[in-house]
């Protein structure tokens, strides 16, 4: 009798997604509290202190709950704003506390904007448009102003120096100094008093003054 032969059919091991190991885990809310989703509890404290940009694990905790509180929608704290939140603090990339806790205020800033908009598009009445329309005015002011504080901060207050199409004519000076991008090159076009008046021609006649005519006089 003649028998197949076995055929060893291969164990599919799932492959490891190091791009997916290395994603900021989730928080999972609960109500006691939140934690951090991840199947290895030091890779995912790791993980999430880097996305912060916080120091140590007492910094993390922190800005965690700080941006728990500020996620709540309709009372209570809400994972996917968190989620979204987290997600855009990391993209900015803070690189060390004062980064980490700028970073946290501008998303929180940016949402609550969000939900400003959402109160005005929404609002029964005057009073309620008015209110939201300040509210949000005020955010809206204070996210680009968050943004240029970060700039100033990660190029420690020194201004950038820009220099655009600057053309001095002979006889003019240019003075460049500490340029800001705000600021504009301020370009001399006054000629030194020696340049600006005309030579004398050679051989001209010296116009007679009152003593020649004297001495002509007495001739």
């Amino acid at each position: 009798m003649n028998t197949a032969p076995e055929i060893a059919v291969p164990t599919m091991v799932p492959a490891t997604d190091q791009t997916q190991a290395a994603a900021t885990p989730r928080i999972k809310l609960s109500s006691r509290g939140f934690s951090i989703d991840h199947p290895d509890p030091k890779l995912g404290e790791q993980l999430m202190a880097n996305a912060l940009g916080a120091a140590d694990r007492d910094a993390m905790e922190g800005i965690l709950r700080q941006l728990v509180k500020a996620s709540v929608n309709g009372g209570s704290p809400d994972e996917v704003n968190l989620a979204f939140m987290i997600s855009m603090v990391k993209s900015i990339r803070p690189r060390d506390s004062g980064e980490a806790m700028l970073v946290a205020q501008m998303v929180s800033v940016h949402v609550m904007a969000m939900r400003c908009a959402h109160h005005l598009a929404h609002a029964d009445d005057l009073a309620q448009h008015d209110s939201a329309a300040r509210a949000l005015g005020r955010l809206a002011r204070t996210f680009p102003a968050q943004i240029d504080a970060l700039n100033r901060y990660r190029s420690h207050g020194e201004p950038a120096i820009t220099v655009q199409n600057v053309k001095v004519e002979d006889g003019g000076k240019a003075i460049v100094g500490n340029v800001t991008q705000h600021a504009s090159v301020i370009v001399s076009d006054k000629t030194p008093a020696s340049a600006a008046r005309p030579p004398k021609a050679a051989g001209a006649r010296r116009r007679p003054d009152a003593a020649d005519a004297a001495q002509d006089a007495q001739a």
